[in-house]
C-alpha cells in the first residue's frame, strides 16, 4: 500500500504542478513503437514471475510467507484473465492493447499485496485480482485522456492504473480482511488511517517536489523536445537515420540482402 498509493500519488501530484498546457493534446514522440514494446513485454513477464516474492518478501517465515505467494498468484491470474478480456472489449474490433497487456495484467499483483500474507482464501485473491484486471484496464482506456484533458495531470506511464487505483483498492482490502478477521491482531482502523496518511503525505511531498522542480533554474527543455531522449543522452540512430547518416559520410548508397 505505501509502495504503489505512495509512488503514483506523489509523482500525480508532481506531474500536476508541472503540467505543460502546450501537449494538451499529446506529442508526436509520446507514444511507444514496436521494438520498445516488445522488449518492456520481456519486463512485464518478469515481473508476473516474481511479484509473489516481491509481495511475500516482508511476510513472517513459514505459512504466512507461503500464503503470501500462493495468495498472490492467485490474484495475478484471475486479473491477466479479467485484463484481456475487457483489453478486447474496449477496444476496436476486440484487438489487445499492448498497453494494457504490459501493465493491467500486473495489476492483481499490486491489490492484493496489503492483504496477501492474511487469510483470504484462493476465492478471495482471485476476487481482487478480478476487479483489478478490470479498473486498470478501463483506466488506461478511459482515465488516462480525462486526467491529461480536464485535470491538467499528464500520466505518461499510467502509473494511477497499475499503481495508484489497485494500490488504493489495496488498501480497501486490507480493511476488509481485517475487518473480517482473516489476520489476528490486525484492526480495520489502521488500516485506514494507513492508508489516509499515506495519500496525504504522497500529494503534499508531490506538490511540493513538483514546485521545486519547477524552478526555472533547472533549464527545462522546451515542449517540442519532450518526450526525446537525445536532449539528455547519446542514444543509437534510428534504422532510417543511420542510412542517411551512412550515405551521407561515405558517399554511396547501402544495399541490405
Amino acid at each position: 500500500m505505501v509502495i504503489h498509493a505512495f509512488g503514483a500519488y506523489f509523482g500525480l501530484a508532481a506531474s500536476a504542478v508541472l503540467y505543460r498546457s502546450g501537449l494538451k493534446k499529446g506529442h508526436e514522440h509520446e507514444g511507444s513503437v514496436y521494438h520498445s514494446d516488445l522488449f518492456a513485454m520481456i519486463g512485464t513477464l518478469f515481473l508476473w514471475m516474481f511479484w509473489p516474492s516481491f509481495n511475500s518478501a516482508i511476510a513472517e517465515h513459514g505459512a504466512d510467507q507461503e500464503m503470501a505467494i500462493i495468495n498472490t498468484y492467485f490474484s495475478l491470474a484471475a486479473c491477466v484473465l479479467t485484463a484481456y478480456a475487457f483489453s478486447s472489449l474496449v477496444e476496436h474490433k476486440g484487438k489487445f492493447d499492448m498497453v494494457h497487456i504490459q501493465n493491467a495484467t500486473l495489476a492483481g499483483g499490486v491489490a492484493v499485496g496489503t492483504c496477501a500474507d492474511m487469510n483470504i482464501g484462493p476465492f478471495g485473491a482471485m476476487i481482487i485480482g478480478f476487479i483489478a484486471g478490470i479498473i486498470s484496464t478501463l483506466g488506461f482506456k478511459f482515465l488516462t485522456p480525462i486526467f491529461a484533458s480536464k485535470l491538467r495531470v499528464q500520466d505518461t506511464c499510467g502509473v494511477h492504473n497499475l499503481h495508484g487505483l489497485p494500490g488504493i483498492m489495496g488498501g480497501i482490502a486490507g480493511i476488509v480482511a481485517t475487518a473480517l478477521g482473516a489476520k489476528p491482531n490486525y484492526y480495520p482502523v489502521y488500516q485506514g488511517a494507513a492508508l489516509a496518511a499515506t495519500f496525504a503525505i504522497a500529494i503534499v511531498g508531490g506538490v511540493i517536489t513538483g514546485f521545486i522542480l519547477k524552478c526555472p533554474f533547472w533549464g527545462p527543455p522546451p515542449d517540442e523536445n519532450c518526450y526525446d531522449d537525445t536532449v539528455y543522452w547519446e542514444v543509437p540512430l534510428e534504422e532510417e537515420e543511420a542510412e542517411h547518416h551512412y550515405q551521407g559520410e561515405h558517399g554511396k548508397i547501402r544495399v541490405d540482402a
